[in-house]
């Protein structure tokens, strides 16, 4: 397979179980387990035609393997977010670093706080999630950003969850992948929406890499619903991950290269 984007991801700190948490209880982490989760999930990436570039990480930094919290990274742009929990600020730096290789970068400023697992871009509508980590300041920081380069930017109310990721995310072309009790559809206008099972709240979480999409194996009846709608999906545990509030999309920054 040709490659043609770049996965920029984070290794697991050794501290992960000093997590950020707001929607789960503390339960032991496995760390071996963890680490090999995520490095089954960054050989689907790469089975998936992407070029998997792994940051270092440390104690100092135990969610920092969700990388997708500190960027958002548009065809255009990439934006440094300023993350809503205080403790993740201090892995901005060589996130930064690695994306000015890409992007050229801007970043969210205070009083704004953002965390990119509340941003969900689909083709030029770019919706983020008001939420626990994200407010409505960063809502207006990026429309002053993104409005010049012809995205448009809505404001949705989260309910239940971490992030707006976790309620929805893109399935296909046009498709949304949707848990309507944690978000509501009416904010997305005319997309279609396939509902997650009602027995796996936390499926909606999925990663589209090119024409496919990665989902967690934990979710096996809202694998069959975007199965039964045609979409090519491919399973990986992240079990171990998911009790530190993470999901496939947290894992990852997925950008076209300048020149790709």
């Amino acid at each position: 397979m040709m490659t043609t984007l770049v996965a920029v991801t984070r290794e697991i700190s050794p501290a992960m179980a000093n997590c950020e948490l707001t929607h789960l209880p503390r339960v032991a982490i496995d760390l071996d387990r963890a680490r090999a989760q995520h490095e089954d999930y960054e050989r689907a990436l790469a089975d998936l035609g992407c070029t998997v570039h792994r940051l270092p990480s440390g104690p100092e930094m135990p969610d920092s393997v969700f990388i997708e919290d500190i960027a958002i990274v548009l065809g255009e742009l990439g934006i440094i977010t300023r993350p809503g929990a205080e403790s993740r600020r201090v892995e901005c730096a060589v996130v930064e670093q690695a994306l000015a290789h890409y992007r050229a970068l801007a970043r969210i400023e205070p009083p704004a706080t953002l965390d990119g697992g509340d941003v969900l871009a689909v083709g030029q509508s770019i919706f983020i999630g008001v939420s626990s980590r994200t407010n409505r300041a960063a809502v207006a920081q990026m429309r002053t950003l993104v409005t010049p380069l012809g995205y448009s930017v809505e404001a949705v109310s989260v309910h239940g969850c971490l992030h707006l990721k976790s309620a929805v995310t893109s399935a296909g072309d046009g498709i949304l992948l949707m848990n309507r009790a944690w978000a509501p559809a009416e904010a997305f206008g005319n997309f279609d929406v396939i509902d997650v099972h009602p027995d796996e709240p936390h499926g909606a979480n999925a990663v589209r890499v090119g024409g496919e999409l990665l989902c967690s194996s934990m979710f096996p009846r809202t694998r069959e619903r975007l199965e039964r709608r045609g979409l090519r999906v491919t399973g990986v545990d992240v079990s171990e991950l998911a009790k530190a509030e993470g999901a496939l999309t947290c894992c990852s920054l997925i950008l076209a290269p300048p020149d790709g």
